[in-house]
């Protein structure tokens, strides 16, 4: 299973309350293909995981086919505590690499 059948199956039935059409998984990828080839080119970071879920919640939404509010939650909550368990985790391995190679 590849690109398009591989999101219809696996994520749209996870963040949507009715099925995902074939059409929609299309729209979410080429969606989601722009953003990181555009992130990519401007050299930007960027999530994969998190531009794939919104692209996909964004067609649920667009063919009002109704989102789970747990899956919703779950993905706002990674949204938010990305930025600062990486900043936290960068700022770790900093300082024990100043230790250990400074010292």
């Amino acid at each position: 299973m590849i690109g398009w059948r591989r999101i219809v199956q696996t994520v749209g039935e996870k963040i949507g309350q009715k099925g995902m059409t074939y059409s929609q998984g299309m729209a979410a990828q080429i969606t989601a293909a722009a953003a990181i080839g555009m992130a990519s080119i401007s050299g930007l970071p960027v999530s994969t995981t998190h531009v794939l879920s919104s692209a996909v919640a964004g067609t649920m939404l667009a063919n009002r086919s109704g989102l789970q509010s747990g899956t919703v939650k779950t993905i706002a909550l990674a949204w938010v505590l990305t930025l600062p368990v990486t900043i936290a985790l960068s700022a770790g391995l900093f300082w024990l690499g100043t230790f250990i190679f400074v010292n």
